[in-house]
C-alpha cells in the first residue's frame, strides 16, 4: 500500500512534484521522529538556561542514559498532545478559535509564551491577539519551536501543510520570529520523511517562508555547528 503525496513545491523552479511513501516506512519514520524529540528532551533538559548566548563545553555535555527516553512531563512533548486532539477531533480545517479554547482549556503547567498566550485566551484575548507581541511580551520565545514536530510528522513532504498548521497553533502564543521558528523546524521534519542528508534538508527549507529568512538563516547557521553523523 503507498500514500502518494502530491506536493506544490516552493523552490527556485516552481512545480508540482509527486513524491510516494508507504505506510510501513511511513509508521516508521513518524515514530522514530517522537523518539527522537523524547531523547532531545531528555538529553538536553538538565542543561536548560545553564548556557546562554554560548555552546556547551563538551566536556559538560551530560552522559546519556536509556532512562532519560521518558519525557512525558517535558512541556516540549505535552503541549503538542492538546494540538493533536485537537485536529482529531474538529479535523485538518479547524479554526483557530476552536485551537484557542482547547488550548485555553489545558491543565498542565506552561511557561513564557505558552503561558502568556494562554493566560490571554483565557483572559478574553482571541487568537491571533493572544500571541501578539502587543499582549503578549514572550511572543519572540521558541515555544512553538518546540512544540512544532507535531506538524512535520503529520505532514510527510508537505512543506505548506507545516506553515497552514503553524498558523493555526502557532498564533496561539507566538508570532514573528517565535512562529517562523516553529514552521521552519516543522518543514524540516516533513522534508526529512524523503531526504535523509541533514545538510541539505536544513538548507533547504529557507522558502517555506520569505518573511523568516533572517531566522531561518540563523537556524542554518546553528545547524553548521554540528557535525552530521557520519
Amino acid at each position: 500500500m503507498t500514500i502518494i503525496l502530491s506536493c506544490l513545491m516552493i523552490l527556485s523552479c516552481s512545480r508540482t512534484e509527486v513524491r510516494k511513501i508507504s505506510v510501513d516506512t511511513y509508521i516508521d519514520k513518524m515514530k522514530a521522529g517522537w523518539i527522537g524529540q523524547m531523547a532531545g528532551v531528555g538529553w538536553g533538559g538538565p542543561t536548560e538556561f545553564k548556557w546562554q548566548g554560548q555552546i556547551i563545553p563538551a566536556e559538560d555535555v551530560p552522559n546519556w542514559t536509556p532512562d532519560m527516553i521518558n519525557q512525558f512531563h517535558q512541556d516540549d512533548i505535552y503541549v503538542e498532545m492538546t494540538f493533536l486532539r485537537t485536529l482529531e477531533q474538529h479535523g485538518l480545517g479547524v479554526s483557530i478559535r476552536q485551537a484557542g479554547i482547547d488550548f485555553a482549556n489545558s491543565q498542565y503547567m506552561l511557561w513564557h509564551a505558552n503561558k502568556a498566550g494562554r493566560d490571554n485566551l483565557r483572559s478574553g484575548i482571541a487568537p491571533p491577539w493572544s500571541g501578539h507581541p502587543h499582549f503578549n511580551s514572550h511572543a519572540d520565545d521558541i515555544d512553538y519551536q518546540i512544540e512544532a514536530d507535531y506538524a512535520g510528522l503529520i505532514s510527510p513532504g508537505l512543506p505548506q501543510s507545516c506553515i497552514d498548521l503553524g498558523e493555526i497553533f502557532g498564533r496561539l502564543m507566538n508570532y514573528g520570529d517565535g512562529l517562523y521558528g516553529g514552521q521552519f523546524v516543522a518543514g524540516m521534519y516533513a522534508e526529512a520523511f524523503f531526504e535523509n542528508d541533514i545538510d541539505k534538508n536544513c538548507s533547504g527549507r529557507f522558502s517555506l517562508h520569505p518573511e523568516a529568512e533572517p531566522v531561518l538563516r540563523s537556524d542554518h547557521r546553528c545547524g553548521r555547528w554540528v557535525p552530521s553523523p557520519s
